[in-house]
């Protein structure tokens, strides 16, 4: 399995330091990004935290059935709405 996860040995060398801070500046600016949508969007932290409290519950087998059937559940979005809205009031 090794060398088949792109997650081998890092050459930071290979970068320019000009190239290296560029990276690092899409890195931060990425992050921020990313955190302003997930605090715009607080249905994608109940998303999710639904669907790993399932499946350490549950412990499945194929997960990505279980997924598949998880995120496909017709009922998911009335369970996410009402759980949103839970947290609202009491927030």
């Amino acid at each position: 399995m090794a060398g088949k996860s792109g997650l081998e040995e890092l050459d930071i060398e290979a970068l320019s330091a000009e190239q290296q801070e560029t990276l690092k500046q899409y890195k931060i600016k990425t992050r921020i990004d990313n955190e302003k949508y997930l605090r715009a969007h607080p249905e994608v932290e109940l998303l999710m935290s639904d669907f790993l409290r399932d499946v350490f519950l549950k412990r499945p087998v194929d997960i990505r059935e279980f997924a598949a059937g998880h995120f496909t559940n017709p009922n998911l979005a009335t369970k996410i709405t009402s759980h949103l809205h839970g947290f609202t009031e009491t927030d």
